[in-house]
């Protein structure tokens, strides 16, 4: 299995419908298909996810470029925070982003624009911005270029996703976490075990030479250390996803209207 397949295993999604994010430098979210392979209309991959014995299972995934990338950016370009960790302590001075909108489109935009001429954007500055406003954008742009994704998985699977398990260096920041549990409405759950990728490759070597017997045995061994509940309504979660497509069409093709 690919690193990404792994995580999805050692999170044990192993049911249709069932969905991981892999918070790194860049964000990977794959969502279990089940045994027919979904051919995405919204620019996302179908990839295979595992095969055991004669039962293969499917799974959509989305990339996002730059996640805790665009941390590392205010870090050693800006100089906002001394450590990569001190962003949520700086981004929780302020209660909302102050109408700031990050797109951090380094190197393009991933899933689902896969825009190579897009660059990075910030909108909504006023001299009342501060780089507070500026740490919660970055924060809030990792959750919504993931709510993106996910949005675009729901929309290929037919499938309401109940919870998102996480996993990854940055999902250790709880702020994140419950901004991102805010955007999708769904609890967002931590496990005891971050490694997921290393545990998912455990795990399938130890199911193909009988360490465990199936599957059952295997997500019974996943435990959760925390879950983020979701707090925004309906209409308020609409008006921020809304500001923030606005926000993405301004850095799309940015490069391209140069030449």
């Amino acid at each position: 299995a690919g690193d990404q397949q792994a995580a999805l295993f050692g999170q044990a999604c192993h049911a249709p419908g069932m969905a991981k994010n892999t918070y790194g430098t860049g964000c990977f979210m794959l969502m279990n298909t089940g045994a027919e392979p979904v051919r995405s209309q919204n620019n996302l991959l179908t990839t295979v996810a595992w095969k055991i014995g004669d039962s293969v299972n499917y799974a959509l995934e989305g990339s996002v470029f730059i996640a805790g990338a665009v941390v590392q950016w205010l870090r050693d370009q800006l100089g906002i925070v001394e450590k990569a960790a001190d962003i949520e302590a700086l981004a929780s001075t302020v209660k909302d982003n102050g109408g700031v909108c990050f797109v951090p489109a380094f190197a393009g935009l991933g899933a689902p624009h896969w825009d190579p001429y897009a660059r990075g954007t910030i909108v909504g500055l006023t001299r009342g911005s501060s780089k507070g406003h500026l740490a919660r954008a970055a924060l809030e742009a990792i959750a919504f270029q993931s709510w993106e994704v996910l949005h675009a998985m729901e929309a290929d699977s037919g499938i309401r996703l109940t919870e998102l398990r996480v996993d990854g260096g940055a999902s250790l920041n709880a702020l994140l976490m419950e901004i991102q549990a805010g955007l999708l409405r769904v609890p967002v759950v931590r496990p005891t075990v971050a490694e997921t990728t290393a545990l998912g490759a455990a795990y399938l070597a130890g199911l193909a030479t009988g360490v465990w017997g199936d599957l059952s045995e295997i997500a019974a061994n996943w435990a959760e250390e925390r879950r983020f509940l979701p707090s925004l309504d309906a209409e308020e979660t609409a008006r921020l996803t809304d500001r923030w497509l606005r926000a993405v069409e301004r850095a799309k093709k940015w490069e391209k209207t140069l030449e």
